[in-house]
């Protein structure tokens, strides 16, 4: 009998290994998507040099072997800092110094962010994901960590923060502009101004925000329903030239395409 409790137990042992191996959170959650889980010692081998077993990077905290990439990444690459490490901060900042490669990114710009995403979104499309580094982002059990949460949310928050500024630059786009000394400041609207193509010409305005003292120079809309009522039957053809953020330029035309401003 007590061989075969021994055995049990030794099996139940090598199952538990096998799990943790995989990836098994043994605080009861359920198990994490398959993957190695390295530390930073073990990552820190990987930078390609002779001898090395490979050349890994990691960006929040996941892992890619970027071997295929190894004239921008190995020894003598000119990106060589990044491998054998998580130097999330750096493809923000464009700092390869070390203090800008780590990974901590809490003080990042929503801009910043975005850099960030943008890279891991490459790093998974054209690098072979390997597993997670253990540390900043990752738990032992492969489980992410708060600053993981924080991190993915300010993110997220930026993605929905850009999808509004998009938004907004189509309907208000930015005006064309020039000046000169002899006959000041030109601003005009065209269907392709801003950078936004649109089947609408526009008149310039100036564009207030809310709790902000200064003005941009935007074209708006002069007929059909106010943005976002596309659908709206009782509307009175102005298209978005009664938005309350909006002012006229002084000394202009209120329906003319382009306003000359002497100084």
């Amino acid at each position: 009998m007590r061989r075969g409790a021994a055995a049990v137990a030794a099996l139940l042992c090598l199952g538990a290994a096998c799990l943790l191996g995989r990836g098994f959170d043994p605080r009861g959650r359920l198990p994490l998507p398959r993957g190695r889980l390295l530390s930073g010692a073990e990552l820190a081998r990987y930078r390609g040099a002779p001898g090395e077993p490979g050349l890994y990077l990691a960006v929040l905290g996941r892992v890619f072997d970027v071997e295929r990439g190894r004239r921008h990444y190995g020894p003598g690459g000119a990106y060589s800092g990044l491998a054998g490490r998580d130097a999330t901060r750096a493809f923000a900042t464009g700092d390869f110094t070390a203090a800008g490669l780590v990974d901590e990114v809490s003080a990042l710009s929503a801009g910043q962010l975005l850099a960030i995403q943008s890279w891991l979104s490459f790093y998974s499309e054209h690098y072979e994901p390997v597993g997670k580094l253990v540390g900043r982002f990752y738990d032992e059990y492969g489980a992410p960590t708060e600053a993981l949460r924080q991190a993915e949310a300010a993110i997220e928050e930026a993605l929905k923060f850009q999808a509004e500024s998009e938004q907004r630059k189509q309907q208000f786009p930015p005006c064309n502009s020039e000046w000169s000394s002899a006959t000041g400041s030109r601003f005009w609207c065209s269907k392709q101004s801003g950078g936004v193509s649109r089947d609408w010409t526009g008149v310039p305005r100036k564009l207030f925000h809310p709790g902000s003292k200064g003005s941009r120079c935007v074209c708006v809309r002069t007929t059909g329903p106010p943005w976002g009522q596309p659908d709206s039957t009782q509307h009175r053809d102005r298209g978005d030239l009664d938005n309350p953020h909006l002012q006229e330029y002084s000394g202009c035309p209120p329906l003319a395409e382009q306003c000359v401003l002497k100084e």
